[in-house]
């Protein structure tokens, strides 16, 4: 951000109205400390850190706790309907492509998978925008307009992750139908549904929710783009703001705050992995 061309207090002096003179820049950088040498702020900004003090944003003026923990909400929604979203699509579809191998469903999650790998999200998102917001007029254009105003830009993030959780459960659904307490339930006549349900997909899904807490910081930076072509009113599209802008105290506050939730997120699914494998908690 330091190298990138721009001074954010001729930026301030010019959203201001006020012609960003040498004299006046150079006064603004002083009363913001932008003039210490970049060691020097850095060790400011911990120093602050420690007291929860995140600094006052140079777009806002006001306190840039306060501004992300506003925008949290709205990113946190956003994330679990993604979440939710990918779920819905991809263990349907990984338990059909596990129980059906290379036979039609299995060719219809592979082509789902391709797709989700490979459509970039900005484009994806723009297509809905196109045919589910514009033309069929189904979804809210942008923004927070209702309970449906999520479904768009929730989808886009979620079809990204879902197919390597296609290929995920598939592959791990595969090799624990070959175990020996899988054979033993078809032995006692349980139904194939009910093996599936109860014994298999259990343990099929830990590598999925393993996943999930490498993703989660992947989930986080594709909201980035998201948040932005849906003008959605997370910490993500107030991130874009701030680079724009060049406020540094922002970014450096969105930054931390991200890698505390992906710290957080690991800690959860460690978790949920001990729980739902008595393994684990053994070990």
């Amino acid at each position: 951000m330091h190298l990138a061309p721009g001074d954010p207090a001729e930026i301030m002096l010019r959203a201001d109205g006020i012609q960003p003179t040498r004299a006046a820049v150079e006064a603004l950088r002083a009363s913001l400390g932008l003039d210490a040498p970049l060691p020097l702020q850095y060790a400011h900004w911990l120093g602050r850190i420690v007291t929860l003090d995140f600094g006052v944003s140079l777009m806002t003026g006001r306190p840039v706790l306060g501004e992300l923990l506003g925008r949290l909400p709205a990113t946190a929604w956003l994330a679990v309907c993604a979440l939710l979203s990918a779920a819905l699509l991809a263990v349907p579809l990984g338990v059909a492509s596990a129980l059906r191998p290379n036979r039609l469903p299995d060719r219809i999650g592979r082509a789902v998978s391709l797709a989700s790998v490979s459509m970039p999200s900005y484009w994806l998102g723009l297509l809905l925008l196109l045919y589910g917001a514009v033309k069929l007029d189904w979804f809210p254009v942008a923004g927070m307009q209702g309970p449906f105003s999520v479904a768009l830009p929730a989808f886009t993030l979620g079809f990204g992750m879902a197919g390597l959780y296609v290929r995920l459960i598939r592959t791990g659904l595969l090799d624990v139908l070959r175990q020996p307490y899988i054979r033993a339930a078809r032995a006692r006549g349980l139904s194939a549904g009910s093996i599936v349900a109860v014994h298999a997909l259990r343990s099929a899904v830990l590598p999925s929710l393993t996943l999930l807490g490498l993703q989660i910081g992947s989930l986080l930076g594709g909201s980035v783009i998201v948040e932005t072509v849906f003008a959605w009113p997370g910490i993500g599209k107030f991130a874009v703001e701030a680079i724009y802008a060049k406020d540094y105290v922002v970014i450096q506050g969105y930054v931390l705050l991200t890698a505390l939730t992906v710290m957080l997120v690991n800690r959860l699914v460690d978790a949920g992995c001990r729980l739902l494998d008595p393994r684990m908690r053994r070990g």
